[in-house]
């Protein structure tokens, strides 16, 4: 009756996978804290920065402002500080169209796993 109420919540990848993954080029990264954040930490390699904020812009496929780097049939796991807002972010692309969306979870948990990091 309130299954509009209900949200799927995005799948979780194991962060060794994401890592193994974004190296063979089968998964995009992406990275949805403010600037001031990757400022302060830096980013995991190979992630695109896309805010929260600018998430819905960047990964609609009909918005002028499309990011290019994106491919919508190609699997993408985000992250953020704590999982919440990759979260959102992935409820956004997949409602954009994006087909295989996961949540990393944070950027330790990218680091746990071996995965490298920019400044």
């Amino acid at each position: 009756m309130f299954g509009f109420l209900a949200k799927t919540r995005p799948a979780r990848i194991n962060p060794s996978e994401a890592v193994a993954r974004v190296k063979a080029g089968t998964l995009t990264l992406i990275d949805v804290r403010e600037a001031g954040e990757l400022r302060q930490t830096g980013k995991a390699r190979g992630a695109l920065h896309i805010p929260l904020g600018q998430i819905g812009a960047q990964t609609d496929p009909a918005s002028g402002h499309f990011n290019r780097n994106l491919d919508t049939g190609k699997a993408v796991a985000l992250y953020c500080a704590s999982g919440a807002r990759s979260a959102r972010a992935a409820d956004v692309m997949r409602a954009n169209g994006f087909t295989e969306v996961h949540n990393l979870g944070t950027l330790h948990d990218w680091q746990l796993s071996g995965g490298a990091m920019v400044r």
